[in-house]
């Protein structure tokens, strides 16, 4: 998992946009030296670490619909 501080632990939050679906969801944490991704429902699993510009990048592709 990504670095935080010792008296920190990351904020894990899921997109307003999951609706109902459990079964397939990303939490997202936003920390100081980027934003961690992981799967909801294999958390221990690890997380994924994007630079704020990567993460700032995919969120646009995100919106204008890149991806479908």
């Amino acid at each position: 998992m990504p670095s935080t501080s010792p008296s920190e632990s990351p904020r894990w939050f899921k997109s307003s946009h999951s609706g109902g679906n459990a079964t397939e969801c990303l939490e997202a944490a936003h920390l100081g030296e980027g934003t961690a991704i992981r799967d909801s429902k294999a958390a221990e699993g690890g997380s994924l670490l994007f630079q704020p510009r990567s993460w700032t990048s995919f969120v646009s592709a995100l919106q204008d619909g890149s991806f479908n």
